[in-house]
């Protein structure tokens, strides 16, 4: 369905949400109930919800005493490995409150770009719906190359949006909106609302400041491009937002999607 603004947000039919690691992990793990309570609301609102989460490594990271991200791609792998089994277990504790299932799909982005494989991810995640599972959607960062390092989920939840046709992406981190500069230096000001033709191309972006996290301003804007390209709505907002967004509340920034797709 079109959304004209935030109100329409409760109407959405199915929603694509997406977290960044430093906003489940480490000092702000007490968020991860926060987030699962604002989606078992919006699915006891009848709506299909997806999450996107990252937060595998950065799980695994204190489990295995490692203060920071490392460099190199096979201990990225295992602590992935370790991390995801425990981030999911995290996520169904969490949802027991609300007797809702999860099932875990582990993509990568280069998944969605092949016929075959984007049709299996596609008719997974529908059944799960179907089956009022919550699909929580990861990178398989375990067997993932180059997208270890240089990708993130930003992409990959547009990417899932594009795929189950979504009506609404909605992307959670540290930060409340979208800034013409990043939120730290002086005189910085909110965009709220962002129509699909506008020229942004006088923001000044910032990458991650997280020592976990992968994306930042950045990734986050080129995301809400490749889902408004395809008619999706993007809001993006901090995850203390969560509950507001999801309940029509106009917080953060709107990307309003194009009319033809």
């Amino acid at each position: 369905m079109k959304l004209a603004d935030h109100r329409d947000i409760p109407k959405a039919k199915r929603i694509v949400v997406k977290v960044g690691s430093s906003s489940i992990t480490g000092e702000n793990s007490k968020n991860l109930d926060s987030l699962v309570e604002a989606i078992a609301k919006a699915i006891q609102n009848g709506q299909e919800v997806v999450l996107v989460t990252s937060g595998a490594i950065a799980t695994g990271m204190p489990l295995l005493s490692f203060d920071s991200k490392p460099t190199d791609l096979a201990t990225s792998q295992a602590l992935a490995s370790v991390g995801q089994s425990r981030l999911m277990a995290k996520y169904q504790a969490s949802l027991e409150r609300f007797d809702i299932l999860s099932g875990q799909v582990l993509l990568t982005a280069q998944d969605l770009e092949l016929e075959e494989t984007s049709t299996n991810a596609e008719l997974a995640i529908n059944k799960l719906l179907e089956l009022k599972v919550l699909p929580i959607v990861n990178e398989n960062d375990t067997v993932a190359t180059a997208e270890i390092r240089f990708g993130d989920n930003d992409r990959l939840a547009a990417l899932v949006a594009i795929l189950v046709d979504a009506d609404a992406l909605i992307l959670l981190s540290d930060v409340d909106a979208l800034y013409d500069r990043p939120p730290t230096e002086a005189g910085a000001q909110k965009i709220e609302w962002v129509e699909p033709r506008d020229d942004l191309s006088s923001i000044k972006l910032g990458g991650s400041t997280s020592a976990v996290g992968t994306g930042g301003a950045e990734t986050k804007l080129g995301a809400a491009r490749t889902a408004t390209d395809k008619g999706i709505t993007v809001i993006l907002t901090s995850i203390g937002n969560a509950q507001e967004v999801l309940s029509g509340s106009r917080v953060g920034t709107w990307f309003q999607g194009m009319e033809d797709n």
